[in-house]
């Protein structure tokens, strides 16, 4: 979009332009948006700086920022509410995830903890009941190893004094024989089976 300025207006009737009527431009010669000949400044004016555009300057200034402003209030602020709700969204969700993996793990933990306990003391009791009955088995087995010893010591008691009568009425037979034969040596005339039983007797009763 091309700007005429006044300057512009005012110097082509002086210049003898046919085309001043129209405002347009002669053949060959460029204007700039600002509309100021070159050859009336001489050197030029940079264009912000050219009072005479201030206007145009300002409506394009409002304008522009009236395009940015509905820009970022149309799509830039919602999408970047949507980005910051949807990661807020997610920290909240991954929050809520965090506290229940934490609850399950601490329920686990405790849970762990009872079994611990209950078997623990589940061994215990195993352990006293195994202890109490190898101690009653122990008793048990010593008793009757006890009463097996002790009927054997009847058992070889009897059996002993069998063989003391025995030895004893044997020893009396060969004694009441070795009497006879000693008497006999001695005295010559055998001695009767009485009186050498006799003898002996009151031998043992001496003794």
């Amino acid at each position: 979009m091309m700007f005429v300025t006044p300057a512009f207006a005012q110097g082509a009737p002086a210049n003898g332009d046919p085309n001043a009527a129209t405002g347009t431009a002669p053949a060959g010669e460029v204007h700039t948006e600002t509309g100021v000949a070159h050859d009336a400044h001489g050197g030029g004016v940079f264009p912000p700086f050219d009072h005479t555009t201030y206007s145009s300057q300002l409506l394009w200034l409002v304008i522009t920022f009236g395009f940015f402003y509905w820009i970022m209030q149309k799509v830039v602020v919602p999408r970047v509410g949507g980005i910051l709700e949807h990661r807020h969204d997610r920290i909240a969700q991954d929050l809520d995830e965090a506290s229940r993996l934490k609850a399950e793990a601490d329920a686990a933990v405790e849970t762990y903890e009872k079994e611990l306990a209950a078997a623990r003391a589940k061994a215990g009791t195993i352990a006293e009941t195994a202890r109490e009955a190898a101690r009653t088995k122990a008793a048990a087995d010593r008793a009757a190893i006890e009463a097996e010893l002790a009927e054997k010591l009847v058992a070889a008691e009897a059996s002993i004094a069998t063989i003391k009568a025995q030895a004893f009425a044997e020893v009396g037979a060969i004694a009441e024989e070795a009497a006879g034969a000693i008497v006999e040596q001695l005295i010559g005339p055998k001695a009767s089976a009485e009186d050498v039983r006799a003898a002996v007797a009151s031998a043992k009763v001496e003794a």
